[in-house]
């Protein structure tokens, strides 16, 4: 528990950067109408690489190549509908991958987001957004 009596939630999850000419890769789940960076949370005593690896299997139906796999920053925000005190963390890692990504069926849609969409993504994702721009990765 915090100072202020509220008790605080993480939220802990891992997430795939994928960038291809100036734009982010991003997933909207069945049944949601936000778009998140792929990923998701881990589960019990899974490293950062064995949940991203998981998720972007389960999510996009590819494997990443574990070798390839690299950080590129973790992120903290709060979350929107979701009590105060709640933070999701976003460890952020790019990755190569292996065949064709195809959504599986706990995704609805995929999206290729500039910069100019970074509304359309929660809070912790438009951190990571700030910084891709930032570097000049995004257009």
């Amino acid at each position: 528990m915090s100072g202020n009596g509220t008790l605080s939630v993480l939220i802990d999850t891992v997430a795939w950067v994928r960038i291809e000419n100036g734009r982010i890769l991003c997933a909207r789940p069945r049944g949601k109408d936000v778009f998140y960076i792929p990923g998701g949370k881990r589960e019990g005593a899974e490293s950062d690489l064995e949940t991203l690896l998981r998720e972007i299997k389960e999510e996009l139906t590819v494997p990443l190549d574990p070798d390839t796999a690299v950080h590129v920053g973790t992120y903290e925000a709060g979350v929107p509908g979701l009590p105060e005190g709640t933070l999701v963390r976003m460890a952020c890692y790019t990755a190569d991958f292996q065949g064709v990504m195809s959504p599986s069926s706990e995704i609805e849609e995929m999206a290729w987001f500039s910069y100019a969409d970074r509304d359309l993504v929660p809070p912790v994702d438009r951190l990571l957004f700030d910084d891709l721009k930032v570097a000049g990765y995004l257009v």
